[in-house]
């Protein structure tokens, strides 16, 4: 399965949160699944695709000028798909994913997650969205939908919906 990972670049980040990135890059690897991701250096992006390539998992990258030109191309793929712009990453990145896992991030992070989750309530795409809710990383994210579903901003029966895992053995058995 190609499993698309969105997640933090940010070398500051606890450790422990820098540990979530190997140990699922090595699941990954372990369970023969293909990475599709930034194709930059940095975090959680180094992290993952590192031990997901070191457990033998094949490496997908896609990267725009700006983040090559900033000299933070990966060299770690095995295929490496240069594309013209941020939002032609993300594009890109939902074509060749079979599901979609967020990892703890930044503004990146919540942009590619809010562009898998409209485009899949729209009908564009039907893979899973799973987002790694670790030491309760997404709580607030989870409060503002259900507020804007109490405003009625959201529909009270959504037709696509991330699904959250506390921890990676739960993510990992959702992907299985």
């Amino acid at each position: 399965m190609k499993v698309a990972v969105y997640c933090s670049a940010k070398d500051v980040i606890p450790e422990e949160y820098l540990a979530l990135g190997d140990a699922l890059g090595t699941w990954l690897g372990e369970h023969g699944h293909t990475l599709v991701y930034g194709g930059a250096t940095g975090g959680l992006m180094s992290r993952v695709s590192n031990a997901a390539r070191k457990a033998g998992a094949h490496v997908i990258g896609v990267i725009p000028p700006r983040i090559k030109a900033a000299g933070r191309l990966a060299t770690n793929c095995h295929e490496l798909i240069e594309v013209a712009h941020m939002s032609e990453r993300k594009q890109r990145m939902r074509e060749l994913a079979d599901c979609f896992v967020c990892l703890p991030g930044s503004y990146g992070t919540l942009d590619e997650m809010l562009d898998v989750l409209a485009s899949g309530t729209v009908g564009e795409h039907r893979k899973p969205l799973y987002v790694l809710n670790y030491l309760g990383f997404y709580d607030h994210l989870k409060l503002l939908a259900e507020h804007m579903r109490t405003l009625h901003f959201l529909p009270q029966e959504e037709h696509y919906v991330p699904i959250y895992a506390n921890s990676l053995e739960e993510l990992y058995q959702m992907i299985h």
